[in-house]
């Protein structure tokens, strides 16, 4: 029994990557707490364990005492004495529970404890998986998606996470088997059912990693990533500038043939995406910011508040449709822009 105990052990630490240490600490207060259950009393116990003998022993304890109040925790001198002449006062007697001894009751006991350290060891892991991923794209396999909600259930290779509707873009329609990307948007820990994990599609962090795997230059630091803002599924605005001269960073986003903005875009469905070159001069940056729009000129009214000045066949083209052109250069540069024709 023993050397099955630990060749399970041994599987559980290659499958799950648990740790056989971490398993036997945890394995012992288990099974001392199942023994202890099935005494029906409070009792003094340890267990012995020898990962490389395959060797697991329990042991029940009694401290040595001159007056004996509790039979379950203590022993006399005397009692003890006829055990071995070694025993003095304080001591510790130990005499090895025969597994037989175990009843239904104890072993059901100290299998429910070893299912939860289980799954407590692997949600630890799924939280640490997930920490390191955070901020960052990851490729998931639809494994369910719920009729009522929407949502999508998804195989993310550290477990499965849900990704709501309201995370998905308008135009997403996934099946079964489906994979997609998504990203890993905030960890919440690991707690009680496991890390709480949220992924999403909508977030403007898709469109600055899915730019950081497409383009080298942005890689290797040359071209950054001032800003994005973002209304997912419809249209993103993305600021950049260049850390070199002679780098053009609009153009390097968008690639020879505009091969790069394509690859991004193939992963966003009809999304499109404005990329603007990010300037210090607030009214420069703003009058890029309204693309694809002709501003005729912007003034700096009060600290981050512009008025700007189009055309009047230019004026629904810089509003957009609702408002969206107006609101995601706003956002994009972080002012309140006024326009007029």
């Amino acid at each position: 029994m023993n050397k099955e105990f630990f060749e399970a052990l041994a599987l559980l630490e290659k499958e799950k990557g648990i740790p056989m240490e971490y398993m036997v600490e945890k394995l012992q207060t288990a099974l001392a707490g199942a023994y202890k259950k099935q005494q029906g009393c409070e009792v003094m116990v340890r267990l012995h364990v020898n990962p490389e003998k395959k060797e697991m022993k329990l042991f029940q304890q009694w401290t040595v005492v001159e007056e004996v109040a509790d039979p379950n925790t203590e022993i006399s001198l005397a009692d003890a004495k006829a055990k071995s002449r070694r025993y003095k006062l304080g001591s510790t007697v130990e005499v090895e529970v025969k597994t037989d001894k175990f009843s239904r009751l104890a072993a059901q006991a100290g299998r429910q404890q070893i299912i939860q350290i289980i799954r407590e060891a692997e949600r630890a892991n799924q939280a640490r998986a997930y920490e390191e991923k955070k901020g960052e794209i990851i490729t998931a396999t639809v494994y369910k998606v719920d009729e009522t909600d929407g949502a999508l259930v998804l195989e993310t290779g550290n477990g499965r996470a849900v990704l709501p509707k309201a995370e998905q873009m308008p135009d997403d329609d996934f099946r079964v088997g489906d994979r997609l990307k998504v990203l890993v948007s905030e960890v919440h820990g690991g707690e009680n059912r496991g890390p709480l994990v949220s992924l999403s599609r909508t977030h403007p962090g898709l469109v600055r990693r899915l730019f950081e795997l497409e383009v080298p230059e942005i890689q290797d630091g040359t071209v950054v990533i001032k800003n994005i803002s973002r209304d997912a599924g419809s249209r993103s605005k993305m600021s950049v500038y260049s850390t070199d001269p002679d780098v053009d960073p609009v153009g390097a986003c968008i690639g020879n043939h505009r091969m790069r903005l394509s690859n991004v875009l193939a992963e966003l469905g009809n999304e499109k995406i404005d990329i603007v070159r990010y300037d210090e001069d607030l009214a420069t940056y703003v009058k890029a910011a309204l693309a694809p729009a002709t501003v005729l000129s912007v003034t700096v009214t009060e600290e981050r508040q512009c008025l700007v000045r189009v055309a009047q066949d230019q004026l629904s083209l810089a509003i957009g449709r609702e408002g969206q052109n107006a609101k995601l250069a706003a956002k994009l540069t972080g002012c309140k822009i006024d326009i007029k024709a």
